[in-house]
């Protein structure tokens, strides 16, 4: 008993050890993330939001896809309240592909994401966004090519809800949103630093090397497929990816990765199904999978 008291005792010294260093090296970037997200939301959400819903006077054509893009990284807002946007926005005669790349853009990226990146380095960070990017891009064009004079949408049932961001005093309102993204994700954030550690003890480096490095497809397919059930939130997905590069995981696998997890999150998936219909959900998985492959195998090359 003795013996075994001992064993744990050091265990968790060593679990601590890693959990610590890794806390204080991702909970700056964590906090800023809060910071700035709550700052986009309760103060610059709306001017975001208005000027995509002045672009449908604007003659963009196809190249409205790009601003559409930005748009929906800049928005801080998650999927089941972007879906009620983008159904106002749709009543008021807004475009399919804008919509869809809007939508896929905000999916994958918003402002406190880009924050939380940052702690993989400048390299991974870039990565992180210009594929993001591209991808909303690639969502947009494939609407206009293959639903340009039908809907590819239904938001019937989705309305746009009165925010929680109603303090008239907009210090308070501010406080109020950091505090509420504290709680969202400050649980999720402390368990991936958790697991970080736990891989960093337990899980051999060579293993990681093996699973996820160099540049061989089956690294990249395999950060593709794991983001699927992995991926919880942005704040605890960041430790593990941390951990995972230092332990050589490729930066086109941990390209897969970001593009999988955020896209097939289970929160966003039931809002996603009843958006789309089973027919073109399932085309959405096929292309979310396929884009986070190819993006996962060219980064490889690149880097």
């Amino acid at each position: 008993m003795t013996e075994l008291l001992t064993v744990l005792r050091r265990e968790f010294i060593y679990i601590w050890y890693y959990f610590e260093i890794q806390f204080r090296q991702i909970f700056r970037y964590w906090i800023l993330g809060m910071l700035i997200g709550s700052f986009i939301s309760v103060f610059a959400k709306d001017t975001i939001h208005g000027i995509f819903a002045g672009m449908k006077d604007k003659k963009l054509g196809l190249f409205g896809i790009i601003p559409a893009c930005l748009l929906g990284i800049a928005s801080p807002l998650c999927m089941y309240g972007t879906i009620p946007v983008a159904a106002s926005f749709r009543k008021q005669g807004m475009r399919e592909d804008w919509l869809a790349a809007f939508m896929m853009a905000s999916i994958l990226l918003n402002p406190q994401l880009i924050i939380y990146s940052a702690a993989l380095g400048r390299t991974a960070l870039a990565v992180c966004i210009i594929t993001c990017f591209l991808c909303g891009c690639a969502a947009g064009l494939l609407v206009f090519a293959f639903y340009r004079k039908k809907a590819f949408f239904d938001f019937t049932g989705f309305e746009e809800r009165a925010g929680h961001d109603t303090h008239p005093n907009l210090l308070i309102r501010y406080l109020l949103n950091v505090r509420r993204n504290v709680r969202a994700t400050g649980s999720y954030f402390l368990f991936g630093i958790l697991l970080s550690a736990l891989f960093q003890r337990y899980v051999p480096e060579d293993l990681m090397v093996n699973v996820f490095g160099g540049n061989e497809a089956w690294g990249v397919l395999m950060a593709a497929t794991i983001g699927v059930p992995l991926y919880a939130c942005g704040g605890g997905t960041i430790p593990l990816l941390q951990q995972w590069l230092w332990e050589g995981m490729s930066l086109g696998s941990a390209a897969a990765f970001m593009i999988t997890g955020p896209a097939t999150k289970i929160t966003n998936l039931g809002a996603l199904k009843i958006a789309m219909g089973w027919k073109r959900f399932a085309l959405y998985i096929g292309f979310v999978m396929l884009f986070s492959f190819l993006t996962g195998m060219i980064v490889n090359v690149i880097f």
